[in-house]
């Protein structure tokens, strides 16, 4: 969900401090990131907490990015409204760093819990035993290797091969080697490749349809919000709608349809489409990051999560690349028709949006036979694993 936020914070950091210095504004957004790593890397420590601490601690985090979200909303919409002068911005940006720094409290808090003495220790228990693990649970214990495979063991039974019954655990070789892994490649190339050459030229888009500068900074920003929105309420809802029987793959389908829509809006070039169809892109957008990665540990197992996650994460990319270069900015070329090699008009993107939305519904075609090919894997494993966890 931060991450998400992290387009609206840049452009109030570009506005307050680096406004007319792009360079300056890259020099920070180059050092920044790697200073940060090093200085809060040492305070990186694990801790065993309880499952009551960690969604108390969870639902903190959530809540301020929710309030963050809000703030940043009300502060685009004021600045595009009024357009404030420089005291103000600066006063803004200063409430905004204190909201981002509100999850510090809450990790200095979850420490001061971490070492306060269990009141759940019963004397009779030795303190040198380990404690027993509930049914279902996946948790990798250090030294006890076969520990991960108790969910598949206690299910393989009632699964054929044609349902993932060896799905827990996967390395990547092995995964690339089964017909989900590629549906769900395939899928996050439709859909992550599309939403993301939307935003790169969400901007020129803009301009082709006369939007004023302000509302086309506006638009950028705003799509951070959409993009926030997506990754947490994708994520909040499917595990919601697991609970009660829904395989999380169908949210993908919904999304990659709503996606559809989203691109045919963009596409009708009809006054103010790019408010309406930047939100629907930006939050199916961010929905795609925040079903890819669960589904993925879910489907493949978590042992090699990582691995697997970021060989999927490259249809991103890929699918940019494809969509942004060679479809939006071959016909965008085609059809310029200024010296200085701009398009005015709707008939710019018209086409190329039209051909993302015919992938967005491949997309959604693939998808929902993922979906199909899960139902029984989500109904067997992952939905008794979180009756059980």
């Amino acid at each position: 969900g931060f991450l998400g936020l992290s387009g609206a914070i840049l452009i109030q950091v570009y506005d307050t401090l680096c406004e007319g210095d792009p360079a300056g504004y890259i020099l920070i957004l180059a050092i920044t990131p790697t200073l940060t790593s090093l200085l809060l890397m040492p305070l990186v420590k694990i801790y065993g907490t309880t499952t009551v601490d960690d969604k108390k601690h969870l639902n903190g985090f959530s809540s301020s990015a929710l309030v963050v979200a809000a703030y940043l909303m009300f502060i685009i919409i004021l600045d595009n409204v009024f357009t404030l002068p420089s005291w103000a911005r600066i006063i803004t940006f200063m409430f905004l760093l204190l909201l981002l720094a509100s999850p510090f409290g809450i990790a200095a808090k979850a420490h001061k819990d971490s070492k306060r003495p269990s009141i759940e220790t019963s004397p009779l228990m030795d303190d040198s035993e380990p404690m027993p693990t509930k049914y279902g649970e996946y948790h990798e214990i250090p030294g006890e290797p076969d520990r991960v495979k108790e969910v598949a063991s206690s299910s393989n039974e009632s699964l054929s091969n044609d349902h993932l019954e060896d799905g827990i655990d996967m390395n990547l070789s092995r995964a690339m080697l089964t017909v989900n892994f590629w549906l769900l490649f395939v899928a996050m190339i439709c859909g992550m490749g599309s939403g993301l050459a939307t935003i790169n030229n969400i901007s020129q888009i803009g301009q082709s349809l006369g939007y004023s500068t302000i509302e086309r900074s506006s638009l950028v920003a705003l799509w951070s919000i959409w993009n926030f929105l997506g990754r947490f309420g994708a994520g909040f809802l499917s595990d919601i709608m697991l609970h009660k029987g829904w395989a999380r793959p169908l949210f993908m389908v919904i999304t990659l349809a709503t996606l559809t829509f989203g691109h045919l809006i963009v596409a009708s070039g009809f006054p103010g489409n790019l408010y309406i169809g930047s939100v629907m892109v930006g939050i199916c957008y961010g929905s795609q990051w925040s079903l890819m990665p669960t589904i993925t540990s879910e489907i493949f197992g978590v042992r090699h999560m990582g691995t697997i996650f970021n060989t999927i994460a490259i249809a991103s990319p890929i699918g940019s690349y494809i969509f942004s270069v060679r479809i939006i900015g071959y016909i965008y070329d085609k059809m310029a028709t200024s010296e200085d090699n701009s398009c005015y008009g709707t008939q710019c993107f018209m086409l190329s949006f039209f051909i993302m939305a015919a992938v967005a519904f491949l997309g959604f075609l693939i998808a929902f036979a993922l979906f199909l090919r899960t139902r029984r894997f989500y109904r067997q494993i992952v939905l008794l694993r979180s009756r059980h966890s």
